[in-house]
Order: C-alpha cells, then sequence, then structure tokens
C-alpha cells in the first residue's frame, strides 16, 4: 500500500496528495460528486473536510474514503500489475 502523507481540497472537487515515496499530484474526483454516498460532496464544504484515516486511506467520514493506491494509480498512470508485480503472478497461476 502506498502511504499519503499529506491531503488537501483544491476548487473544482480536486484533490493534491503527496505520498511517503515523494510521489505527489492532483486527481479530478468531480466525476463522483452527488453519486451513491458522494451525494455528501453536495455540498463542498463537506469535501474541503478530506482527511488521511487511521488505516491510510483518504477519508471525509467513518462511512466515506478512497483506496490511496487508486489515487497513487491515478496520479501515476501506473496499472495495478505495475505496482503489485505478485499481482501478475497470482493471475496467471489462477
Amino acid at each position: 500500500m502506498f502511504k499519503p502523507i499529506e491531503v488537501k481540497a483544491l476548487p473544482d472537487y480536486k484533490l493534491w496528495v503527496k505520498y511517503a515515496d515523494g510521489v505527489e499530484g492532483e486527481v479530478d474526483l468531480s466525476h463522483l460528486v452527488g453519486k451513491g454516498v458522494f451525494v455528501l460532496w453536495n455540498d463542498y464544504a463537506a469535501f474541503e473536510k478530506v482527511y488521511i484515516g487511521e488505516h491510510g486511506e483518504i477519508a471525509w467520514s467513518d462511512e466515506i474514503d478512497i483506496c490511496p493506491d487508486t489515487i497513487y494509480m491515478e496520479i501515476t498512470g501506473k496499472t495495478p500489475e505495475e505496482l503489485f508485480p505478485n499481482l501478475k503472478a497470482e493471475l496467471i497461476d489462477a
């Protein structure tokens, strides 16, 4: 798991995230606004309350979080197989 160490809400439902390995960047989450649990973000002030949770998740509440690995892939453009080489081996063996 890639560990986020800083997270900030930016305008237009974007996040800036910095990871322990030095990777940092922005992701656009506007496509999630108003969908499912992300209806909370209809109030932009709720989106601005982003924080890093106890287990390294990028969170807004106990009920709303995003896996930091997903955000890391979005920032770096890498695939799951590139980040987790054992994943490919397991799929081959399946």
